[in-house]
């Protein structure tokens, strides 16, 4: 079975709603992104989600008159992927230097207390 294409930035944004508020409409979709994305038109956010159906990115349910659409893939799943692909070209293979790149800047306090934290249970 083939793995569905990498999703877009703005793919990612609808995956996003769909993996917090679970499987739904395109209105339902328009509605949780109204509020960070007022511009975004109705109609826009129907296509994406008709072209992302289309590549794989998601299942459609057509029983009723509006379809209902779901992510094909976890997000843990797809999250997983990316990040595989990205520690293979961006850090040679490397997870330990996508992390240590992490943590230079871009890890807040707390979350660095968060992240001893785990290392220091798994130890």
């Amino acid at each position: 079975m083939s793995t569905p294409p990498k999703p877009t930035p703005a793919e990612l944004e609808m995956l996003g709603v769909l993996w917090q508020h679970g499987a739904a409409t395109a209105k339902q979709v328009h509605a949780a992104m109204a509020a960070a994305r007022p511009d975004m038109a109705y109609a826009t956010v129907l296509r994406q989600l008709q072209v992302m159906h289309t590549k794989g990115l998601l299942t459609r349910d057509e029983h009723q008159r509006a379809h209902v659409y779901a992510p094909a893939q976890a997000q843990d799943a797809l999250q997983s992927g990316l990040l595989k692909d990205l520690i293979r070209k961006a850090f040679s293979g490397s997870g330990k230097d996508l992390v240590l790149a992490a943590l230079r800047g871009h890890v807040t306090p707390k979350e660095r207390a968060e992240i001893q934290a785990i290392l220091d249970r798994e130890s």
